[in-house]
């Protein structure tokens, strides 16, 4: 763990930055200033361990997927003092479309009314779009399509309540209220339903491959993968979480720099960097 520094100063040192030069040589720089831009955007992100910070964002960029959150093709995430590599809907469409495999692929919502006929035997099922007043009717699943080259194809469809059991079960996340399930379910239920697709039924390109493997990963600095979303939590591990919600909230509350001395004895050393940050601040005003 490298959280005593920030990730600005991790990334000048001489073998970061060669290691960067190395990997993305000419968009090293465009490189540098995307990810410093993510991480300040987030308060998060900007606490977390700066290697694992760093090696998600390499994994993105030798995927060539854009980190960018408002583009939806990859994430960085944090969890625990970590960052997680995540790939967005739009990620898995733009390798499955690079491989030369695909006609098409394709997600939809469907909507109250919109299925037809569901043959169990077969799996198959005929849905009828509405055209009509589509927008005030209620979602009660997606559904997702893919056709190769070669003339296979397939279809998938999950109920709202069916993606809602997958994310609780592989994203502690999900569990407690907050991350990408939560703040947006439609892109997470798109991302679901291509993953599940491209997995079970499609050929998968080398970085299809690798991008599947490394989702939702922390990736070290040798390349071991650890799903550290997806372990079922230890009830000690509940009760660290919420002491640290609890530090968390009162440095922030904190107005005066005798309530951050009271605060600083109970200060994890997760949350050392933003009471330093805070302490700083209140010097600064005072």
């Amino acid at each position: 763990m490298t959280t005593n520094i920030t990730l600005k100063q991790y990334i000048q040192s001489e073998s970061v930055q060669n290691k960067i030069k190395e990997l993305l040589k000419d968009k090293a720089q465009g490189f540098v200033i995307s990810l410093l831009s993510t991480v300040n955007s987030s308060d998060n992100l900007k606490m977390c361990d700066p290697a694992s910070v760093l090696t998600a964002a390499m994994t993105a960029a030798s995927l060539d997927l854009p980190i960018n959150q408002n583009l939806g093709y990859a994430y960085i995430i944090p969890y625990k003092g970590l960052a997680q590599f995540q790939v967005g809907w739009k990620g898995f469409v733009q390798l499955a479309q690079r491989s030369g495999q695909f006609k098409t692929i394709n997600v939809s919502d469907v909507k109250t009314g919109e299925i037809v006929h569901h043959d169990r035997l077969t799996g198959d099922i005929d849905f009828e779009f509405a055209t009509e007043n589509r927008d005030a009717l209620p979602i009660v699943g997606y559904v997702g399509y893919i056709k190769l080259v070669n003339g296979f194809e397939k279809t998938l469809y999950m109920t709202t309540s069916e993606l809602s059991k997958h994310g609780m079960r592989y994203s502690q996340t999900m569990k407690k209220g907050y991350g990408l399930w939560k703040d947006n379910f439609e892109a997470m239920a798109h991302k679901t339903i291509i993953k599940l697709m491209l997995a079970k039924y499609a050929p998968l390109s080398v970085e299809l491959q690798r991008a599947t493997l490394a989702d939702q990963t922390v990736i070290s600095q040798d390349g071991e993968l650890e799903y550290i979303d997806n372990k079922p939590e230890k009830a000690e591990d509940v009760a660290k979480d919420k002491e640290l919600e609890k530090v968390l909230s009162a440095i922030s509350n904190a107005k005066s720099q005798d309530e951050m001395d009271m605060i600083e004895e109970f200060v994890p050393d997760e949350a050392r960097k933003a009471f330093d940050e805070k302490y700083s601040s209140l010097k600064i005003t005072t």
